[in-house]
């Protein structure tokens, strides 16, 4: 089984990842993006540097998509990845307009025909002031010129998505506004088990409320 972890920047989708990955012993596929030269002058100036970031992760995505997963679906393990192809076009879709956008969107379009969807899409979501708060804490130093309306864009077109569109791949909403899944084994086990019910992978429990 092949699934993915998708969120907004600063969820946790890295950390959940590796925090899964025991329990289903499972090969894991982690989003390069640090090595991105233009990330931080983005994060500065997005409108002077989104095409360049974006196509640099788009293509840079793709290659790591188009050929780690095939050869990982090959192995006898499970595959966890922490983010999608189908990611790179909600960043596209707010930091750029016009031809350029245009221009993306027709490649992307056919790049994305050659990538392999998962079988289940872990939607993990906050709120944007929680979201902040993450990125605060983590202090990446490209990170700390990131704006909150930024993030709160980003929070909608994620919730857009992944809620309210209907996508060609089952998907399991977890909100983990109040979850702390690093420190609490309860809350780690609670979306362990959930995300088993989704694929049907024993063993699981009956869903329970948290």
């Amino acid at each position: 089984m092949y699934f993915a972890i998708e969120g907004v920047i600063g969820v946790g989708k890295t950390t959940l990842a590796r925090l899964l990955q025991p329990a289903f012993e499972a090969n894991l596929l982690l989003e390069v993006f640090e090595e991105n030269p233009f990330l931080s002058s983005f994060y500065g100036d997005r409108a002077l540097y989104a095409f360049q970031t974006q196509m640099f992760f788009l293509l840079s995505r793709y290659r790591q998509q188009n050929n780690a997963v095939p050869t990982l679906l090959k192995e006898p393990h499970h595959l966890i990845s922490d983010y999608t192809f189908a990611k790179d076009s909600l960043f596209a879709r707010i930091n750029m307009k016009g031809d350029e956008l245009e221009m993306y969107f027709r490649l992307h379009e056919a790049l994305a025909e050659k990538i392999p969807t998962p079988d289940l899409m872990v939607y993990l979501r906050a709120e944007t002031r929680t979201l902040m708060q993450r990125i605060a804490m983590r202090d990446r130093p490209y990170e700390r010129s990131m704006e909150q309306n930024y993030i709160q864009e980003l929070n909608e077109a994620y919730d857009d998505y992944f809620i309210n569109q209907k996508l060609n791949m089952p998907v399991l909403i977890v909100d983990s506004n109040n979850l702390d899944f690093v420190r609490n084994p309860d809350d780690l086990s609670w979306i362990e088990n959930r995300i088993r019910q989704m694929l049907q992978l024993p063993p699981y429990q009956p869903a329970l409320p948290m």
